[in-house]
């Protein structure tokens, strides 16, 4: 197990039967010895406020359930008033639209304004968005405009958009998401609105590390995180803070945070589980309250009607679903049949080891693109193709391509997306892996390693000085010249005749594709995915096309399945 600093045992907030606990509606938040004269002060002071946007003006003791008082709990329980110190420093809150998110993120930032002890402390508002920010804002000033004490103890300033404490000079203000705004930052209380959004920042990494810093050298402040699962796959840093919170939870890793995920267990949103009425209230819990029964249910209907783009979007926003694949209206066919298709434990030395031929796809572009590699191997025995795939990338691709930078760092960190220190890297390292197939024999000898028809001339070059030129490489043509291999390998992948090894840089590639049908022809282009690149889904496509030729090996290496110990299982 993972550890980084705790106060003591006595504060873990693992809660390793967290399953158990939401099947059974029971609460996310493990027994802890808090500072409950501070606990109860701060609930009192957290009920009294007034909730700004829902008719009527209910206090937060009227509007809210249990589990959002027992998270006020700890948030404010963990701080000694003796040492001055916390011994929890973070909060992460994982929960779906419509639950009252903000609102209640806005009240603890009130909360903690009014407690706070520390001369002109400030409160941090951090929101990936504008919009996002107004909203926290809007909440915040109210809050404060709503109570006739507190509008005398705070100065709201909307065009500033920033609250003081008249006694304390303490500030709540907004910041925007941006390193260079955050960089030496004095915050106390910070709260980060949304993380998920954060993922398409291409520096949010560097403005965490920001953030974390202010607070070293304030033990008595928290970061607080409230956010929905994301719209798409998660990515960047909110995948880094959205697992780390997970493992809290799991136990995997002791850090002073408390992790409440209202998330269904794997097994049980898997084929649509999620969609089941009876499993709605464990993931909201405020159904029925600030989120309509009725309303979820004409939302999962119309989605159904609209296709899996919007069915996804349902899922991650009002269902705390994890998405996978980005399936939009106009989504590649093969796309729907994905994720069913991976292998366990399959790679390229497994190819090698247990195919008999093996042919090769390259695409790729200039120096702000990415260059990618596929391979293809037909199974000795049972003649299904198994698919393992790469790419590189320079430098250029992070500065002109930002919307991707942080989904780009995670493939480089699973190893499927070399980043390029040196001139010529990936060239070499793609003629690398062609000679390692050729040199195993599993290359035909023509038609092996196919390029579109304008492929770099300089990998011609590389694949000529290491003897693999002439007949051996092949110029694949592109647009309605794929048509075999955009239609085919969707039944491929459906009839699990094609298998793959489950790399996200592929699933992302694949989510990305889109279609498109010119006269009878249905294409995938470069310029339909746009940003998104789609560049080792279209050396998929390549290599499939040689595929199609059913090659046989040039080399005279022994089958394994003359092995009698060696056998083949498909997963």
């Amino acid at each position: 197990m993972d550890t980084a600093w705790m106060p003591a045992s006595t504060w873990s907030t693992a809660v390793p039967d967290w399953k158990e606990r939401i099947r059974k509606k029971l609460s996310l938040i493990p027994e802890l010895p808090l500072y409950d004269v501070v606990a109860e002060k701060a609930l009192r002071i957290f009920k009294r406020l007034r909730v700004p946007d829902i008719i009527g003006n209910p206090t937060y003791g009227e509007a809210c359930d249990d589990w959002v008082f027992d998270f006020v709990r700890v948030v404010f329980g963990s701080y000694d008033p003796e040492t001055k110190r916390r011994a929890l420093r973070e909060f992460f809150l994982l929960v779906p639209k419509k639950n009252g998110k903000s609102s209640i993120a806005a009240a603890i930032i009130v909360t903690a304004a009014i407690l706070n002890e520390r001369p002109e402390a400030e409160l941090l508002l951090i929101a990936p968005t504008k919009q996002i920010a107004d909203i926290s804002f809007k909440q915040a000033a109210g809050i404060v405009r709503l109570d006739p004490e507190l509008a005398k103890l705070f100065h709201v300033q909307d065009h500033l958009k920033k609250i003081t404490h008249l006694n304390t000079l303490a500030v709540i203000i907004v910041k925007a998401a941006a390193a260079d705004v955050i960089t030496g930052s004095k915050a106390t209380y910070i709260l980060i609105d949304e993380t998920h959004v954060f993922a398409a920042i291409a520096k949010a990494a560097d403005i965490f590390v920001e953030i974390r810093g202010s607070l070293a050298a304030r033990p008595d402040g928290f970061l607080l995180q409230i956010t929905t699962q994301s719209k798409t796959p998660p990515s960047g840093v909110f995948k880094a803070e959205l697992q780390k919170a997970r493992d809290v939870r799991d136990g995997l890793f002791e850090f002073p945070m408390l992790a409440v995920l209202y998330e269904l267990p794997a097994e049980d949103a898997v084929n649509g589980g999620w969609k089941r009425r009876e499993t709605w209230g464990l993931v909201n819990p405020n159904l029925n309250r600030s989120v309509n029964e009725d309303y979820l249910a004409g939302e999962i209907a119309t989605a159904e009607r609209e296709g899996p783009e919007k069915l996804a979007l349902i899922a991650s926003q009002h269902f705390n679903v994890e998405v996978g694949l980005g399936l939009h209206a106009d989504r590649w066919a093969g796309a729907t049949y994905w994720e069913a298709a991976v292998e366990k434990e399959l790679s390229l030395d497994r190819i090698i080891a247990e195919c008999d031929v093996c042919v090769v796809g390259i695409d790729g572009g200039g120096l702000d693109d990415l260059m990618a590699i596929a391979v293809i191997g037909r199974h000795a025995k049972a003649r299904t193709w198994l698919h393992w795939g790469r790419a590189w990338a320079y430098p250029d691709v992070f500065e002109r391509r930002k919307e991707i930078a942080p989904r780009l760092r995670d493939f480089e960190k699973d190893g499927d997306l070399i980043v390029c220190v040196e001139p010529d890297q990936d060239i070499i390292e793609i003629t690398d892996v062609c000679e390692r197939l050729f040199a195993a024999g599993r290359l035909p000898e023509k038609a092996g390693i196919g390029l579109d028809a304008f492929g770099v001339a300089s990998l011609l070059d590389a694949l000529a000085e290491r003897g693999m030129a002439g007949d051996l490489t092949m110029a694949v043509g592109q647009g309605w010249k794929l048509q075999s291999a955009v239609t085919t390998l969707p039944r491929k992948l459906k009839d699990k005749t094609m298998r793959h090894c489950g790399q996200a840089l592929m699933a992302w590639a694949v989510g990305n594709a889109k279609t498109e049908l010119k006269g009878s022809n249905y294409i995938v282009t470069k310029q339909a995915a746009g940003a998104s690149k789609i560049d080792p889904l279209m050396a998929m496509f390549n290599a499939a096309m040689l595929m199609f030729l059913n090659p046989e090996a040039a080399g005279s290496r022994q089958s394994p399945w003359d092995d009698p110990e060696f056998s083949y299982q498909v997963a």
